[in-house]
């Protein structure tokens, strides 16, 4: 179990060193890469998911890197609950590490920028327009989406998947939700995602940083382990699982 632990906490850092280093890099003034757009955010996410991923294999782990994926492959019997819970911590460790990863890696450019919100951004998500049913409900429907792909990419019915071409599939699937439901809320789709760096956010001594917007925090944890569960039931209705 400790090679999951391991796994998962590696694999998750690797993700958000990618995701909070491109949002970093298109916000932070003087960057080389400032203002690159979302396409180019999707596009980072989506590698991070990936070789997070295949990091996370290479150490023993499965690699959901996402507690709500770690939640609905324990509705299915993958894991038991002790070792779902074991899962769960690493990825938050695995986030908050990677956060910090990434503000060390633009160090300079947090003194030079003095866009307070878009600091934030790097570290967690926030609404478009701040409703918080409708930013739940974007949050459930994104994670559903997500955790209804893994099952039907994994599926019986589809077939054999040739090793390691399932982390390629699962990140076009993540590239995807972003591309297609990510404008509302920024789809965090993931609890590690949003609360870890979030925390990371309000613990480390970032330059001109504002506060960290406990206020929605609850919505990218909410969201995501509902639609972990409401993907196995919409799953198992459908006979993916």
């Amino acid at each position: 179990m400790m090679s999951y632990f391991a796994g998962e906490l590696f694999g998750t850092a690797i993700l958000i060193i990618f995701g909070a280093g491109v949002v970093a890099g298109a916000v932070l003034k003087n960057s080389k890469s400032q203002s690159q757009g979302w396409l180019a955010i999707t596009t980072g996410w989506a590698f991070g998911v990936m070789m997070g991923a295949f990091c996370a294999n290479a150490l023993g782990a499965q690699g959901d890197l996402n507690p709500a994926v770690t939640f609905a492959k324990l509705l299915i019997g993958t894991y038991t609950v002790s070792d779902a819970i074991l899962i769960v911590i690493a990825e938050f460790i695995g986030a908050f590490i990677g956060a910090t990863v990434a503000w060390l890696a633009y160090f300079p450019h947090w003194e030079a920028t003095d866009d307070k919100p878009g600091k934030l951004g790097v570290f967690c998500t926030g609404p478009a327009i701040r409703n918080y049913i409708a930013n739940l409900l974007c949050e459930i429907i994104g994670t559903t989406v997500l955790v209804l792909g893994i099952y039907a990419i994994f599926s019986k019915n589809v077939g054999g998947i040739v090793p390691g071409m399932g982390n390629f599939l699962v990140a076009v699937l993540i590239w995807g939700i972003g591309l297609s439901l990510g404008g509302p809320t920024g789809y965090a789709i993931n609890p590690a995602r949003d609360l870890g760096p979030r925390i990371a956010h309000a613990i480390l001594p970032i330059a001109g940083k504002g506060d960290s917007d406990w206020a929605y925090s609850w919505v990218p944890v909410v969201g995501p382990m509902i639609g972990g569960g409401l993907a196995f039931v919409i799953g198992r209705g459908l006979g993916f699982l």
